[in-house]
């Protein structure tokens, strides 16, 4: 199966000058955690509602900042053409929850998440395995 197959198309951008309230309300709006930045349409990064909290309001910025100055620019991404079981891989080795489908130029075409790859696949053996990788803590508590 492909990921063209089970991903979300028609994904809401910000753009770089976006502010963070904007952002913020639009997530509310949407009922989403994460927004692709885009200039155009092209993939510039990526902001969460964790970026929100922690690279924002936890560091002083105001909700008139920029998106450009707490969004996340090292996205990973996969194709509209891979194949879900390699979507899946992605997520385990970088421990996310959902990649920004792009094409070749970089242009978003759209996003899968786990969830979809769950509801969708009905493989309990690929989504669960990465759902375990990536619930592990980044750094082990002592």
């Amino acid at each position: 199966m492909k990921v063209h197959e089970v991903m979300t198309r028609g994904v809401q951008c910000a753009e770089p000058h976006t502010t963070l309230q904007e952002v913020a309300s639009r997530m509310r709006d949407l009922n989403v955690g994460t927004l692709p930045v885009t200039n155009g349409n092209r993939l510039m990064g990526i902001v969460t509602d964790r970026d929100l909290a922690i690279r924002a309001l936890a560091t002083g910025k105001g909700p008139q900042t920029a998106v450009r100055d707490a969004m996340s620019t090292d996205v990973i991404c996969c194709q509209a053409d891979d194949d879900v079981k390699d979507a899946a891989e992605l997520m385990k080795e970088h421990q996310i929850r959902r990649l920004v489908v792009v094409d070749d130029d970089r242009n978003v075409e759209g996003i899968v998440s786990l969830g979809d790859l769950a509801v969708e696949t009905h493989n309990e053996k690929m989504v669960g395995g990465a759902l375990q990788k990536i619930s592990e803590p980044v750094h082990p508590m002592t």
